[in-house]
């Protein structure tokens, strides 16, 4: 079964007590397509604003006031917006487009499906990137279609672009069918499009599944390449991951202690540079080659690496002796064993 998306949100303007009330109810109001979190602004897919913390600044601009000790006010050009803020009632200006009220669960979940119809391309491209997770041994190098009941769901190149029907729920890919083109692809004009590399990573820092290949658990981890992403979906976790690993190779646990993080939070920030293809275990693919004489912190002994020459950059090599050199499932980085 293709997993639920999880979509974020941000709270703005609460008081402690009345953001732990807003992640309760929004963690419980979340049915249907996508699983609602509770995030940082600046990472969130919508969000959710105190009315009566809100003052009209004129020409479309708004200042959000704290709701919390030693916070700062934010102010908001509404129309430079690229997400949709929900307003709680009364709110003190006449210009929200969405509004509900905090203590009504109804209301909220009827705002979370509002915004769940804005965020419909994000839905349909995380879906789809667990799909081809899901069904990487019937992908290799080429062109597929995906398909279901004969209407085309989405393209997907796995060494170029991405395009998915932008209105594509998860139930819509449960019986869906992959199949090999060779000819030239009309993508129609409600179809999103991406790259690999976005469509992975909008999959990777989503999922609640532990998607990390365990050998990066154990053995060296090797910089690779920067992610080749819009600088706006990087966070400062994958900036500090990358920034150190660019200086030396590192094993899991001595990022642990760098970056000061905890194992899950450390596994899921790592898969998603490694589905992007930043990181690599394999130390021929790295983009400093280390010398033989290894660190204590990057042993190579610990844990196993590949040579294949292809894009298979991070798998043990019991599953690299059964491939074949032209086995790429994915570009930019390789999707691995589970």
């Amino acid at each position: 079964m293709t997993e639920l998306p999880v979509l974020r949100v941000g709270l703005a303007g609460f008081s402690a007590g009345q953001q732990n009330e807003l992640a309760q109810l929004v963690a419980a109001v979340s049915t249907g397509h996508v699983s609602w979190v509770v995030s940082d602004l600046d990472c969130a897919d919508a969000w959710l604003v105190n009315g009566a913390k809100v003052l009209d600044l004129g020409e479309k601009r708004i200042r959000i006031n704290p709701g919390l000790l030693k916070a700062r006010s934010i102010q908001v050009h509404m129309t430079e917006m690229d997400r949709p803020i929900g307003f709680s009632r009364p709110v003190k200006v006449a210009m929200p487009t969405f509004s509900f009220d905090f203590d009504s669960a109804s209301s909220l979940a009827a705002l979370l499906r509002k915004f769940e119809v804005w965020q419909s391309a994000i839905v349909a491209q995380v879906c789809l990137a667990a799909h081809i997770v899901e069904h990487q041994g019937a992908l290799r190098s080429g062109v597929f279609t995906l398909t279901r009941g004969g209407a085309m769901l989405a393209t997907v190149s796995m060494h170029g672009d991405i395009s998915v029907l932008a209105t594509a729920a998860p139930a819509d890919f449960e019986d869906a069918i992959w199949r090999r083109e060779t000819g030239e692809l009309h993508i129609p004009d409600n179809f999103v499009r991406s790259t690999m590399s976005q469509l992975m990573w909008q999959y990777a820092t989503r999922t609640r599944k532990d998607v990390l290949p365990p050998h990066y658990r154990t053995g060296a981890i090797y910089f690779r390449r920067a992610p080749r992403l819009p600088q706006r979906l990087i966070g400062d976790a994958h900036l500090l991951l990358l920034r150190e690993l660019a200086n030396a190779p590192a094993t899991f646990d001595a990022l642990l202690r760098r970056c000061d993080s905890s194992p899950q939070v450390l596994a899921s920030d790592l898969a998603a540079l490694y589905f992007v293809g930043s990181i690599t275990s394999n130390p021929k693919r790295a983009a400093n080659p280390p010398s033989r004489t290894a660190s204590a912190d990057c042993d190579a002994s610990q844990g196993p690496s590949s040579n294949l020459p292809s894009g298979l950059d991070s798998i043990p090599p019991d599953m690299a002796r059964q491939m074949s050199g032209d086995s790429d499932m994915t570009a930019p980085g390789p999707i691995g064993p589970h």
